[in-house]
């Protein structure tokens, strides 16, 4: 170096006495400058790379949400993971196939085939048992003379105490059973009236029956097991029975019958109007009931129905 040069300009070495205090506190904060340039350079890569990275972070964060499901699933990646949700939603496809059971619906129209050929053959039985049930009827009705009408119906429902004695000519109560047997629906048994042998075979006595309320009647249906009596019925109206069968309050429904068998079905005059009394009414015994004065016969009324006009 020459006289007066601080630095040699081939090495860049200084001086003896040339770097002194001063000069060496410039170059610290030189490089002190120079480490934070550095170390900010550095901190500005780290956060770049930083949120570089990040992406990554979130994208294996959604990935490992997407996996949770597919852990109901067996041999699934977390790649496809994606494809999970798909498979799930599959699962309603699938469920929607059994809704196919339709096919199920061609069998019923086989059972149907089927079910018209048993029809086919209750058409037979069908016809063959209406032709029975015609003498059936007529043969085991009650008079031997029931229709389908009366089948249909139904016959008027009776109070338990509705049926009474008629006894205006006062014989002695003795005479009589209990009327309450006529109406009790059992036909093994019955109202009894004796017959006098002074007086046999005329009788005077009847049935009384009180519907409590206006009644249209149209058939009286009689059952007996002292067949061979004359019977007359006899409506009417009022709060009071008439004391005589000739009072004119009676109005007649029917004329004087022969019971000849032990069933009558009797229709009623008179249908359409409407009666609160209606008397069965007994004006001859039979000659098998007539008895004499030490064992005197009597009548039996095993059964009594009154059938409403329709």
């Amino acid at each position: 170096m020459e006289a007066g040069q601080e630095w040699c300009l081939q090495c860049g070495a200084g001086a003896p006495g040339s770097l002194g205090a001063p000069n060496w506190r410039s170059a610290a904060g030189a490089l002190a400058a120079v480490a934070v340039l550095v170390l900010g350079a550095a901190a500005a890569g780290i956060a770049a790379l930083s949120k570089g990275a990040a992406k990554p972070h979130v994208v294996t964060t959604t990935v490992a949400q997407l996996t949770t499901p597919t852990t109901t699933t067996p041999t699934t990646t977390p790649g496809a993971a994606t494809t999970t949700p798909k498979a799930k939603t599959g699962l309603p496809l699938d469920a929607v196939k059994p809704p196919k059971i339709p096919l199920t619906a061609v069998t019923p129209k086989a059972s149907e085939k089927i079910a018209k050929a048993p029809s086919a053959e209750t058409k037979t039985p069908t016809t063959t048992s209406t032709t029975p049930s015609a003498p059936a009827n007529s043969g085991a009705g009650v008079s031997g003379e029931r229709t389908n009408e009366e089948s249909k119906q139904s016959a008027i429902l009776l109070d338990t105490n509705a049926a009474t004695t008629y006894n205006p000519y006062n014989y002695p109560a003795s005479w009589f059973g209990d009327p309450s047997l006529a109406i009790d629906g059992d036909t093994s048994t019955a109202w009894t009236a004796q017959v006098n042998p002074a007086t046999a075979p005329s009788l005077a006595e009847g049935l009384l029956i009180d519907l409590k309320a206006k009644e249209k009647v149209a058939v009286l249906q009689l059952v007996t097991s002292t067949p061979g009596m004359t019977v007359q019925v006899y409506g009417a109206n009022g709060h009071t029975v008439p004391s005589s069968i000739t009072d004119p309050v009676w109005v007649p429904l029917s004329g004087f019958k022969v019971v000849k068998k032990r069933h009558l079905r009797l229709k009623l005059r008179d249908s359409k109007k409407a009666f609160t009394f209606v008397t069965l009414w007994v004006s001859k015994a039979p000659a098998s009931s007539i008895g004499t004065a030490e064992s005197p016969g009597h009548i039996d009324i095993n059964e009594v129905e009154l059938f409403p006009t329709s």
